[in-house]
């Protein structure tokens, strides 16, 4: 029996195309399907989300999840990766280094526990997080097959020192922001964030959705071009970088 996308709680954005928002971070996870593959993009804050997002990405699909995006190192976006240990997993050029530090790995778990989470669902995730099989460093192209393509774009720094945004060309054509753009709060600036950097990369992000794209935020709902110029104008005047 074919399930829809509203069935399993996800929001249809294009044809093949959907996300959902992961409870008590609000996390976006996004899903693309092709011809006998399938792209997730996050992949939630625990192995145990991760689990079950595989589970309904799957049933939507038809078939295996073969490919994960991550697009940036916190812990509500990657602690569900080795749920999709098998797939072909992605990440911005550097990541893998990043996660491979014993020292990144102890902050990315204290950070989850400060915010919630379990932690020995913090630990499990910290100790089993897989390291990314393709980096980066530009632009790359997937193909799922049955004509779609996706562009995965390394567009930051910004809200880390690495930010990978998903295009899928399409009418409507659909960008997956990361937390490079929120709508459900004013964007988060850690200690990790390259604030000076910031607005490039939304004028990055800009330029490969266009003014008709459908821009996917890592929190809150779906905007336009006109929100994320907006959000780009006010990091730079929050941050003093000159436009």
């Amino acid at each position: 029996m074919t399930v829809t996308w509203e069935e399993l709680g996800w929001e249809r954005l294009a044809a093949g195309v959907g996300r959902c928002r992961l409870p008590g971070w609000d996390c976006t996870a996004g899903l693309v399907t092709g011809a006998g593959a399938a792209l997730v993009v996050d992949a939630g804050s625990s192995v145990a989300e991760g689990t079950r997002l595989r589970a309904r990405a799957e049933a939507l699909a038809g078939g295996p999840v073969t490919h994960l995006a991550l697009t940036h190192p916190h812990f509500d976006h990657v602690f569900g990766a080795a749920a999709f240990a098998d797939a072909e997993l992605f990440a911005p050029v550097g990541m893998d280094t990043l996660l491979e530090q014993r020292q990144a790995r102890d902050e990315l778990r204290a950070d989850a526990v400060g915010n919630g989470l379990e932690p020995s669902l913090a630990a499990e995730a910290a100790g089993a997080l897989p390291r990314p099989r393709h980096l980066v460093s530009g632009e790359w192209t997937l193909d799922l097959g049955g004509g779609r393509q996706v562009l995965l774009a390394n567009v930051g720094p910004g809200h880390t020192a690495h930010d990978l945004a998903v295009l899928v060309p399409g009418s409507p054509e659909v960008v997956f922001c990361g937390d490079l753009v929120e709508e459900s709060d004013d964007p988060q600036a850690g200690p990790d964030a390259v604030p000076s950097r910031w607005p490039a990369a939304l004028d990055r992000l800009l330029a490969l959705g266009g003014e008709d794209a459908l821009y996917v935020p890592g929190h809150g709902a779906v905007v336009d071009a006109a929100f994320v110029r907006a959000q780009r104008d006010a990091l730079a005047a929050r941050f003093g970088v000159s436009r």
